[in-house]
């Protein structure tokens, strides 16, 4: 059995004003914000479990594009349902056999193209969270159209030691206290970087933070955990700034 990935409790977020809207692009749905003046930069934002709906992952779009970005949530779960906070966590695994995060490439793809072709888009990034950081992560070593990415403490899978040949720069964020990801995982992902990786990669874990912690909406933060949450996201824009 899998351990609960969220320590908040999901069922009583508050709900979001969103500052984007909804577009249909070929078979999937997406959460779209664009900045007030034109820019050929963009960001695909990769939700968690909780999908594109969810209103964290909504203000995480509108938050990076007020920097100046297109950004860009599509639903990777293709209309199927996300995972709900009624759903039981024995059934976690079977779940995600059905919803798996190395299996992105396609609608990456139809994305990439509606950025490229609809939008104007000359660079793109990517960011994701959780789920999406797995996604975040496979996509690195997958497309060299994305030319940066931000893997928010998605668990890191070791199948090979093709994991860890990156295509473009990508930094990890990690949480301190997140359960789902052992220190030891995060140092190993370290010296396998070190060893494999040749383009520019970062990892960073922040104090005491939990799994999730960066996607919370200001109402929602603890005071003790607001600098962090402030600091992570302040590194996550500074990266795709760099090199977007």
């Amino acid at each position: 059995q899998m351990a609960d990935p969220f320590l908040y409790d999901t069922g009583k977020r508050s709900q979001y004003g969103c500052l984007g809207h909804e577009v249909q692009i070929e078979h999937i749905k997406a959460y779209v914000c664009r900045p007030s003046f034109f820019t050929d930069k963009a960001v695909i934002v990769i939700h968690d479990i909780f999908g594109w709906l969810f209103p964290d992952i909504r203000y995480i779009v509108d938050l990076i594009a007020g920097y100046g970005y297109i950004t860009i949530c599509p639903d990777f779960f293709k209309g199927t349902e996300p995972w709900k906070t009624t759903d039981h966590w024995a059934d976690f695994a079977d779940w995600m056999k059905v919803h798996d995060p190395m299996k992105v490439d396609k609608e990456a793809d139809v994305v990439l193209k509606y950025l490229k072709e609809q939008c104007d888009a000359k660079k793109i990034g990517v960011v994701g969270f959780s789920w999406g950081g797995m996604a975040v992560h496979h996509l690195m070593l997958k497309n060299p159209q994305l030319a940066a990415g931000v893997s928010l403490y998605g668990r890191i899978i070791r199948d090979s030691e093709k994991r860890y040949n990156l295509l473009n720069p990508t930094f990890f964020i990690f949480g301190e206290k997140d359960h789902t990801i052992s220190y030891d995982q995060i140092t190993l992902l370290e010296e396998k970087l070190k060893q494999y990786c040749r383009v520019a990669y970062k990892i960073k874990v922040y104090p005491g933070q939990v799994h999730g912690f960066a996607q919370l909406k200001p109402e929602d933060m603890k005071p003790d955990d607001k600098p962090y949450i402030e600091e992570a996201r302040k590194d996550m824009i500074d990266w795709i700034k760099m090199f977007i």
